[in-house]
C-alpha cells in the first residue's frame, strides 16, 4: 500500500505544482493531521492517507477554470481513475472515494470514520493561525480588492467551522475560529 500512497503523493504534488492550489504546505498539513487523527481514533491510516492526498486533486484545475465548487465531484472521478490504474482493490477504492466525496460534508453523520477524519483534517488548512495567514495571502493574490478577499476568507472560515465534527479537532480549532471571526469583523469595519 505504501507504493500507492507514494504515487498519490506524487500525483497530488504534481497537480499543486501545476495549478498552485492547494498550496503544498496545505496538502502536507491535512495529510499529517489525518495520520495523527487516524492513530488517535483507531482509523485506517492508509484510507485516510489516500483520502487526504486525493480530496483536492482537482481543486487547482477547477479554480483555474472558475469552477472551484465542482472540485469535489471532479476529484472523486479523477481519484477513481487514478486508483483503478494502479489496480487498487475495489473495496479500498470505494472507501477512499467516500473520503474524497465527503470532505466538505456539513452533516453530523459521516458515512465512515475515515471520511470524517479527512474532512476534519482539511479544516486545519483554514482554522489554524499559520494556515489562516497563508489562505489570506492566497486569496489576496487572486484579488486586488481587500473587501472581496475578506469576504472569501470569512466564507472559508465559516465553511470549515461548520464541517468540524470531531471533539478533538473542535477543542483545538474552535478558539482560533472565534479569534478569526473577531479579526475579520474588525477588518471589515471602516
Amino acid at each position: 500500500m505504501e507504493d500507492i500512497i507514494q504515487a498519490a503523493r506524487a500525483y497530488a504534488l504534481g497537480e499543486t505544482e501545476k495549478y498552485w492550489t492547494p498550496k503544498k504546505e496545505h496538502l502536507i498539513l491535512s495529510f499529517e493531521k489525518g495520520q495523527e487523527l487516524a492513530k488517535t481514533l483507531g482509523a485506517n491510516k492508509d484510507i485516510i492517507a489516500l483520502g487526504t492526498l486525493l480530496m483536492d486533486i482537482k481543486l487547482g484545475e477547477c479554480s483555474k477554470e472558475g469552477n472551484a465548487a465542482e472540485h469535489v465531484q471532479k476529484s472523486t472521478e479523477a481519484s477513481k481513475i487514478f486508483l483503478q490504474k494502479l489496480n487498487v482493490a475495489s473495496n479500498i477504492i470505494e472507501e477512499v472515494l467516500v473520503c474524497v466525496n465527503n470532505h466538505h460534508w456539513t452533516n453530523t453523520h459521516y458515512p465512515s470514520l475515515e471520511a470524517e477524519i479527512c474532512a476534519n483534517a482539511d479544516c486545519y488548512r483554514i482554522l489554524h493561525p499559520r494556515w489562516f495567514i497563508s489562505i489570506i495571502i492566497l486569496f489576496g493574490k487572486r484579488n486586488e480588492d481587500t473587501d472581496r478577499t475578506l469576504a472569501q476568507v470569512e466564507n472559508k472560515v465559516e465553511e470549515k467551522y461548520n464541517i468540524l465534527s470531531l471533539d478533538i479537532c473542535k477543542q483545538e480549532l474552535e478558539p482560533y475560529y472565534y479569534q478569526f471571526k473577531k479579526l475579520i469583523l474588525e477588518a471589515k469595519e471602516e
